[in-house]
């Protein structure tokens, strides 16, 4: 199923609220043990960038799961407005962090749930409000998608929670609980808004450079 739809940032849903989730646990391993949350962006941390995105999406609360160096993240990024999670299994994977958020999440009374990444600093707030739109129109579950290919963010209603924590173990996140469940998955096109390449080695820091129009990508000194 796909979806083309244009969410206006910050419309009421009348589904209730949908929470907003950041995974931003990741030690940056490949990056030479430079955790993803700390990379430089327009001048701040990455992390902020990418728990703006979800505020101004719409999304309501902000729960960010942080793992490596997370006491510096507190120390050095903004992030006032979100609920911060820290996710000791941080090296077990993105599973354990999808399941410390979800569980942080559960005591809210959110409907709903988007997912983010921290090392996509060309999605923002237009592919997040698009998907609360989709919730607004139905799905229950959706996803970005890029040229008909899905990826993230991705939008989990409250029902989903429970199959997506248990099915979410090492790097796999909800990719197997996505697939099981196809048929009732809402493709939402998001390719002339967001790019979802991401960060993983340090060739691709020149994303940061390209994606802030002039600020290079590396862990801003502090």
């Amino acid at each position: 199923m796909t979806l083309t739809t244009n969410g206006a940032p910050g419309t009421p849903d009348p589904r209730g609220s949908v929470a907003g989730l950041l995974l931003a646990a990741g030690g940056g391993r490949r990056l030479g043990g430079h955790p993803k949350a700390l990379l430089g962006f327009r001048g701040r941390p990455l992390v902020e960038h990418a728990a703006r995105a979800l505020h101004e999406g719409g999304c309501a609360p902000v729960c960010v799961v942080l793992g490596a160096a997370a006491a510096e993240v507190r120390v050095h990024a903004a992030l006032t407005q979100c609920t911060l999670v820290d996710n000791p299994g941080w090296p077990e994977g993105m599973g354990s962090s999808l399941r410390a958020g979800l569980a942080a999440l559960a005591a809210t009374d959110a409907g709903a749930v988007v997912v983010t990444l921290v090392d996509q600093p060309r999605v923002g707030s237009a592919a997040v409000s698009r998907l609360l739109a989709a919730h607004r129109a139905g799905a229950a579950l959706a996803a970005a998608s890029y040229g008909g290919e899905r990826g993230h963010p991705v939008l989990f209603a409250r029902e989903h929670w429970a199959g997506v924590a248990a099915a979410a173990t090492g790097d796999r996140g909800a990719r197997g609980y996505l697939r099981e469940h196809a048929a009732a998955l809402a493709l939402v096109e998001c390719g002339d808004v967001a790019d979802p390449q991401d960060i993983d080695t340090p060739a691709d820091l020149t994303l940061l450079h390209r994606a802030a129009g002039g600020t290079e990508g590396r862990t801003p000194s502090h």
